[in-house]
């Protein structure tokens, strides 16, 4: 190899060596912007009172990702990747990804028709299908959610936009329903003018619809009643929890009881003689 062969070379990977140096660079510095980018526009968003809080991740999550196919297209680009070839590469890629990911772009579909219709929103408590919890964060491809007892769980778009999504944060009020059962015995019409006295002295029992004591049942040891009102979204288990203790005070208060199941059980006296007969 001569001296201009050499040089040749020498040149070459200098060549290279700055176009790999460059290109680091710009991997750096678009990775940078793309975080920087995101954390701007959520805070951009934040800003605005009119966006709600489910569309905030979605959104500067979907600008950090912008941003990186951008710096991904611009490396390639410094190592002279036409931009034509890169369209191609990145289209056949996309071909070939869709095809094998199907159910992560299921996901990603369910995220934007969740986002759209907006069956749930953040900091709201959901049950679909079993699938329970409060809403943190609906992503691109998955949803978290925090279980009623502090678990947090990670479920994936499609399997909640698959399934009947109850609710349980939307609506303002909410009904009330409390069992009981008074003894065969005990006056039923003063029981229930007992109870719907003390259940309308409730505050937090709305007037309107006005609250109800309910004959539903004859069951075989007991009477059922049921109390039914309506309260705040809010105040539904605090109000349950103490109606259920507090019914039992009334009650008793009023020498009504509460029975439990009972079985009467018959038995038959047969003599030697029968036994013999029946053989």
């Amino acid at each position: 190899m001569n001296q201009d062969q050499i040089q040749v070379l020498l040149d070459q990977l200098a060549s290279y060596a700055l176009d790999a140096v460059g290109a680091l660079v710009i991997l750096l510095v678009g990775w940078w912007i793309a975080g920087r980018t995101q954390y701007l526009v959520r805070r951009a968003l934040d800003r605005v009172p009119r966006i709600d809080d489910t569309l905030k991740p979605f959104l500067s999550s979907s600008v950090r990702y912008f941003v990186i196919v951008i710096t991904v297209v611009a490396v390639l680009a410094e190592f002279g990747v036409q931009t034509t070839s890169i369209i191609a590469v990145l289209g056949a890629a996309g071909l070939a990804i869709g095809l094998a990911l199907q159910g992560t772009l299921q996901n990603i579909a369910a995220g934007i028709m969740l986002l759209v219709l907006r069956p749930f929103r953040v900091g709201e408590y959901i049950d679909a299908g079993g699938v329970s919890g409060t809403v943190d964060a609906i992503n691109l491809f998955t949803t978290d959610m925090t279980t009623y007892d502090g678990i947090y769980r990670s479920v994936p778009n499609a399997e909640l936009w698959n399934r009947n999504i109850l609710n349980y944060s939307r609506n303002p009020t909410r009904r009330l329903d409390i069992p009981v059962g008074i003894a065969y015995e005990d006056d039923v019409e003063q029981a229930l003018d007992l109870l719907l006295s003390h259940l309308s002295q409730d505050t937090r029992v709305l007037p309107d619809p006005e609250p109800q004591v309910l004959v539903t049942g004859l069951g075989d040891s007991s009477v059922d009643l049921t109390l039914r009102c309506w309260t705040s979204r809010t105040d539904f288990w605090p109000l349950r929890f103490e109606l259920n203790k507090k019914v039992k005070l009334w009650l008793d208060a009023a020498g009504i009881s509460i029975p439990f199941p009972q079985r009467d059980v018959h038995l038959y006296r047969t003599s030697a003689s029968d036994l013999k007969d029946s053989d």
